[in-house]
């Protein structure tokens, strides 16, 4: 009996032996967050138009979409050329109902076909050029231009340069405020994104007006944010 209880008690003094260990070697750490943000010129331009026709039969309307749509592509090709992009973005046809005040059983009315393509390009003065040739050509829904980047690593990284010398400068603050300073970094972490300029509709409401339709591009801000701890030690 008394081999067993000594048996028992170095088990368990080896299994604390590793806990205390662990305990001792936890630091102290700080935690400091860092923003950078580059401002640059777009270098590409999107648009998105679309047609919207009703019929009353789904192939009505969708005939009559794809006429006007074949239209409409065909002069925007010509207008931007072969080195634009031009892709379908959406498409669908939807019942239309009509729904008895007081309720009951609703009456089907027709179909809404809507097809919807995407334009881009690396010529940013003719925005206001591709919006007005697609209403000419049928277009009746124009869903936004955006102005971006096709490479934005470039400028990323410089925002992560700032972001990350911004968060060092604040660990050293904090740590400063307590007679200390930072040790070795124990994580950085970073997320960031690109806000590119978009006009929506209410800025296009006189597309097809017969008013050239004016568009800036205006400027794309690439941000990024850091997240750094160091560990805190003496001075």
């Amino acid at each position: 009996m008394r081999r067993f209880v000594l048996l028992s008690s170095v088990i368990v003094a080896c299994s604390i032996a590793p806990l205390h260990a662990q305990v001792a070697a936890r630091r102290s750490f700080v935690r400091a967050s860092g923003q950078g943000s580059v401002s640059v010129r777009p270098d590409q331009l999107k648009v998105n138009a679309g047609v919207v026709t009703q019929g009353n039969t789904a192939q009505e309307a969708s005939d009559q979409n794809a006429a006007l749509m074949s239209a409409v592509i065909d002069k925007v090709r010509q207008l931007v050329g072969p080195s634009a992009e031009i892709k379908t973005v959406g498409y669908s046809v939807t019942p239309n109902y009509r729904y008895p005040p007081g309720g009951g059983v609703p009456t089907l009315t027709g179909y809404t076909a809507a097809n919807t393509i995407e334009v881009t390009t690396s010529d940013l003065t003719i925005g206001g050029k591709i919006i007005d040739t697609a209403t000419q050509a049928g277009a009746n829904s124009i869903q936004g231009i955006r102005f971006g980047l096709k490479d934005a690593e470039p400028a990323r990284g410089q925002a992560l340069r700032m972001a990350t010398q911004q968060a060092k400068a604040h660990a050293e603050a904090m740590a400063g405020g307590l007679s200390l300073r930072i040790g070795n970094i124990v994580s950085l972490e970073e997320s960031s994104a690109v806000r590119t300029v978009a006009l929506t509709d209410t800025r296009l409401a006189a597309a097809g007006s017969g008013t050239p339709t004016p568009v800036e591009s205006g400027t794309i801000e690439v941000q990024a944010y850091v997240v750094l701890e160091a560990e805190l030690g003496g001075v």
